[in-house]
C-alpha cells in the first residue's frame, strides 16, 4: 500500500543506498503506483515512498524555495474552514507559516518525514489515529522505519521471526496489541507520533496531539448535540469529495453511508455508487443502497463475489497476507477482490467505515474463545495473556480506546487491503467530527433513532427507507417493530448458520445436507460465507496448506488436533471457521514473509 520507508543512521555507508532501494521496492505493488527516494547524508537520512498516481501525495519530494526544508507526506490532508488543495505541495508552506502547530492541525490519514537542513533534524510523524502505520526497528546501524514490515524484513534478516506475544494476541484478538507486531524486534510507531532525530543521535519522542484535550470537553444535551452534529456533518462531509480524482461512494444498508448521502450535496447523476453482493441473492446492502442512491438521483452498481472469486482465492489470500504483513487474515481476500473492481469505477472510495465506532462508541473487537486443543500449551498461555492485555488496554475513556487503539490495531488491517487498490476516505475520522463525538450525551447512540431523526430533518426521503436492521423514521408503530424484529432474526440466523454455527448444529446441518439449507439462510446480510466455502469449494486448498507437514509441525500448534479439526470442518460435522482463518493466515505469513523474503 502507499507509504514511506527508510532509515536515520549516524554513519550511513555505501550499503545503505542499496538497502533504501530494496526497502522502497517492497512498497511497489501495482502498476499504478509511483515511487521515489531521497538521500541526505549530512543528517543520515534515507527515505523512500510509494503512492497512487494522481493522488494527493503524488508530488514528492516537496522542497521549499531555499531548498533547506523538505517534506515527504504520504496520505491526505483535509483542510478546515475552506477549500482543500489538490495536492500536498502547500503543506510545507503551512509548516513555515505555523511552525510546530502545523502537525497538530493536520487532518487526515498520513505518515511523513520533515527534513530540516537548517537545524539538521529529521521528524518522523503520523496521524493521530495511526492509520498512517509505521513499523520500526532500532539497532547499532541506525533507526529503520517503514509503512510495511516486509521492507524491514528484507534488509534486516534477523527480524524474520514471529513475536510470541504478538502471535498470541493475533490468535486471541485478531491483532497484536500495545503497538506490538507479529515480528520479534519490530514495533509500531504510536498513533499521533512526532519523533525528532537530532545531530547528536538523540530522539525526542513526542505526540502531535493528546486525547485529553477532547476528553475534558463537557457533554451536550440531546438537542444541542443533535443540532451541532447536523452542522458539523454539513461542513465535514463535502471536504471528502474534494481533490483532482473522481470519487465513488461505497454504499451499504446501514446508517453511516446514508448519513454521507444526506449531507453530500452532490448534483444528481454525478456520484457513482456501488455495493458488494454475494452468490445467493441480492443482500440487504444491495437492495437498500440501490434505493438510497435512487432517492438521491445517483447511479448504483453492483460488484459480485462468486465463482470467479473462489477460483482466485488462493492467490488473493496469499497477496492479502503479503500486502498487510499478516495483519489482515485471509478473509481480506474478499476486500482485495472487490476493491480492485471498485477502482475501475473511481480511484477514490468514500465509505461510511468507522461511523458506528465514533458516533455510537461501538467496540468492534474482543478476545475470542478458540479451541485450546488446537494449540501448544505455551501458545494457550499466550492466549490467556492476550485476553488480560486487551482488558488492560480498555481501561479509561471508551472513545479514546476506539479512536487511538481499536482503529490502528484492529481496523487498520482491512483499510490496508482497501488502500492498496484505491484511496479510501471516511469523514468519520475527521478531527472536527471526532472532537464533537466526545461531547455526545450518554446513550445518544444506543439506538438508531437519534441519527435517523437527523436524517429525516435534512432529507426525509432517506429516512423513510428501512435500514438493514429495519429502522425507519418516523417509526410506524407495530409494522416498524415487526420489520426490525424480522431483520434482526435474519441477521442472527445468518451468523449462526455461518461463522457462529454451534458444533451440535454443524452435525445437524451435515445430516440435512441434501436440503442445502445455506440457500435459505445465507446471503441476506453478508456477501461472503467462509464456513460453507471452506467446507466445499475451498476444501482442497485447505488440505493443501493446513495439512502440509510444515504447517502441522509449527511449534505453536497441536498438529494432530489441527489435522482432525480441518477434516471435521471439511466433512461438515464441525465448525472451525474462525481458527481456520487465523491458522491459514499465519501459515501464509510464515511461507511468504519469513521463509521467502
Amino acid at each position: 500500500m502507499p507509504g514511506i520507508t527508510g532509515f536515520v543512521a549516524a554513519r550511513p555507508g555505501p550499503s545503505h543506498s542499496s538497502m533504501l532501494e530494496e526497502m522502497t521496492g517492497c512498497l511497489r505493488h501495482e502498476p499504478f503506483y509511483t515511487s521515489g527516494t531521497l538521500r541526505e547524508e549530512g543528517v543520515g537520512l534515507g527515505v523512500g515512498w510509494a503512492c497512487h498516481q494522481g493522488a494527493f501525495c503524488d508530488c514528492l519530494p516537496i522542497w521549499n524555495s531555499r531548498n533547506d526544508l523538505a517534506l515527504i507526506f504520504v496520505g491526505e490532508h483535509f483542510a478546515h474552514g475552506g477549500p482543500g488543495s489538490e495536492n500536498a505541495v502547500g503543506l510545507l508552506q503551512r509548516y513555515e507559516d505555523e511552525g510546530e502547530k502545523f502537525f497538530e492541525q493536520l487532518n487526515g490519514w498520513f505518515a511523513g518525514i520533515l527534513l530540516d537542513l537548517r537545524r539538521r533534524t529529521v521528524v518522523l510523524f503520523n496521524d493521530r489515529y495511526g492509520m498512517g502505520r509505521v513499523y520500526y526497528h532500532e539497532n547499532a546501524d541506525g533507526f529503520f522505519f517503514s509503512s510495511e514490515a516486509k521492507a524491514l524484513l528484507r534488509v534486516l534478516p534477523g527480524l524474520r521471526r514471529l513475536d510470541e506475544a504478538g502471535l498470541g494476541e493475533f490468535f486471541a484478538c485478531g491483532c497484536p496489541l500495545q503497538n506490538r507486531t507479529l515480528f520479534a524486534g519490530v514495533s509500531l510507531l504510536p498513533s499521533g507520533a512526532k519523533w525528532t532525530f537530532s545531530p547528536s543521535g538523540q530522539v525526542r519522542k513526542e505526540s502531535l496531539f493528546h486525547t485529553n484535550i477532547w476528553e475534558q470537553q463537557s457533554h451536550l444535551s440531546n438537542g444541542e448535540f443533535g443540532e451541532k452534529l447536523k452542522g458539523t456533518l454539513g461542513r465535514v462531509i463535502p471536504r471528502y469529495f474534494q481533490g483532482r480524482q473522481p470519487v465513488g461512494m461505497s454504499l451499504t444498508g446501514g446508517l453511516d453511508g446514508r448519513m454521507i448521502m444526506t449531507w453530500a450535496s452532490r448534483p444528481p447523476g454525478t456520484l457513482r455508487c456501488y455495493s458488494f453482493n454475494g452468490p445467493y441473492r441480492d443482500c440487504a446492502d444491495v437492495t437498500i443502497a440501490r434505493a438510497v442512491a435512487a432517492a438521491c438521483g445517483q447511479p448504483h452498481e453492483v460488484i459480485p463475489v462468486g465463482d470467479r472469486f473462489l477460483a482466485e482465492f488462493p492467490a488473493l489470500a496469499e497477496k492479502t497476507v503479503f500486502l498487510t504483513d499478516g495483519a489482515m487474515d485471509v478473509t481480506g481476500a474478499v476486500e482485495l477482490y472487490v476493491n480492485r473492481q471498485a477502482r475501475d469505477i473511481a480511484p477514490v472510495r468514500l465509505t461510511g467505515n468507522y461511523g458506528s465506532e465514533i458516533l455510537r462508541a461501538n467496540v468492534a473487537f474482543r478476545p475470542g474463545l478458540l479451541p485450546e486443543e488446537l494449540f501448544s500449551s505455551e501458545m494457550n498461555l499466550r492466549l490467556r495473556e492476550a485476553a488480560a492485555a486487551y482488558h488492560a488496554a480498555t481501561v479509561g475513556n471508551r472513545l479514546s480506546f476506539i479512536a487511538c487503539k481499536q482503529v490502528p490495531w484492529h481496523h487498520w488491517a482491512r483499510f490496508a487491503v482497501e488502500q492498496s487498490q484505491l484511496t479510501v476516505r471516511s469523514p468519520y475520522l475527521d478531527n472536527e467530527l471526532v472532537a464533537l463525538a466526545y461531547q455526545a450525551p450518554p446513550r445518544f447512540g444506543a439506538g438508531p433513532e437519534p441519527l435517523m431523526r437527523l436524517i429525516a430533518e435534512t432529507r426525509p426521503a432517506l429516512a423513510r427507507i428501512p435500514t438493514d436492521r429495519g429502522c425507519t423514521y418516523p417509526a410506524r408503530g407495530g409494522l416498524n417493530k415487526l420489520r426490525r424484529m424480522c431483520r434482526e432474526f435474519l441477521a442472527r440466523a445468518e451468523y449462526a448458520y455461518d461463522y457462529g454455527m454451534p458444533q451440535w448444529a454443524a452435525r445437524l446441518d451435515h445430516a440435512l445436507g441434501a436440503l442445502h439449507l445455506e440457500r435459505l439462510f445465507l446471503g441476506r446480510q453478508k456477501f461472503y460465507h467462509f464456513r460453507v466455502w471452506y467446507r466445499d469449494r475451498l476444501a482442497s486448498y485447505l488440505k493443501e496448506v493446513l495439512l502440509d507437514q510444515r504447517t502441522l509441525a509449527r511449534p505453536y500448534l497441536n498438529g494432530r488436533r489441527v489435522e482432525a479439526a480441518v477434516m471435521a470442518h471439511i466433512r461438515g460435522t464441525r465448525n472451525y471457521t474462525v481458527p481456520i482463518h487465523k491458522m491459514l493466515t499465519v501459515e501464509l505469513l510464515q511461507r511468504r514473509l519469513l521463509e521467502q523474503t
